[in-house]
């Protein structure tokens, strides 16, 4: 299995998080504009990741009620600072994504 032991994948780390808010906007995306901690660990529980409640809570509080397609926006700005070749494919694949979606 790729997946690593669950005891790896529950932590404090900022990897962690970054699970959290994928799976916040895979919800979103979804057609759920205010995902619920269940509706998170739904998703995360999918794939094989335990979620830690007090990161979770935090996650869902920081953004809930945000505009979703602004978060995006600023992700990929960051992105695009980061001197790597991901942000590049990140930038070209949602790009190539968003005329379907609008």
């Amino acid at each position: 299995s790729l997946m690593p032991p669950r005891s790896h994948v529950r932590g404090c780390s900022a990897t962690a998080e970054m699970r959290y808010v994928a799976s916040y906007l895979l919800a979103t995306l979804g057609g759920n504009s205010s995902p619920s901690a269940k509706d998170i660990k739904k998703i995360l529980d999918s794939v094989g990741i335990e979620a830690d409640d007090d990161r979770l809570n935090k996650v869902i509080s920081e953004l809930n009620g945000k505009n979703i397609e602004d978060l995006i926006a600023q992700g990929i700005g960051k992105l695009a600072s980061v001197p790597a070749g991901g942000a590049v494919v990140i930038s070209t694949a949602l790009g190539s994504a968003a005329p379907a979606g609008g």
